[in-house]
């Protein structure tokens, strides 16, 4: 069971990094290929999404317009993140590369289960 558990975590962090990637493409398209404000670049370290002190805040940037909620990593089990105001950590990061490549990444990927090869980022 753990390790089915586990395996059920790394898809929805997979989902979840997905629908990041998405809605911040989404919104660049609808700014003129501008990504949100405050993204970092490489070789900066990624920036942990959320409203804490050092994260980067991207929830009303990107909700409700973008993606109905921001995902939570579901090791928080705390849920996706709908209210902007309370404070939020999402426990994804981004980071963008010279050319405005975004990767996205789930820190706390449990590869110990996945198939060789499995990745704990998603660049597009």
């Amino acid at each position: 069971p753990a390790r089915q558990f586990a395996q059920a975590n790394n898809t929805k962090r997979r989902s979840d990094m997905i629908a990041l990637l998405n809605a911040i493409h989404q919104f660049a398209a609808n700014n003129r290929g501008n990504l949100p404000a405050g993204i970092p670049q490489t070789p900066a370290v990624a920036a942990v999404i959320g409203n804490a002190v050092g994260e980067l805040d991207l929830c009303d940037t990107l909700t409700t317009e973008y993606i109905s909620a921001l995902p939570r990593d579901p090791i928080q089990n705390l849920g996706d993140v709908t209210d902007c105001i309370a404070g939020h950590s999402t426990g994804y990061t981004v980071v963008r590369d010279a050319a405005n490549r975004v990767t996205v990444a789930a820190p706390s990927l449990d590869l110990s289960v996945e198939p060789s090869g499995a990745t704990n980022s998603v660049t597009r």
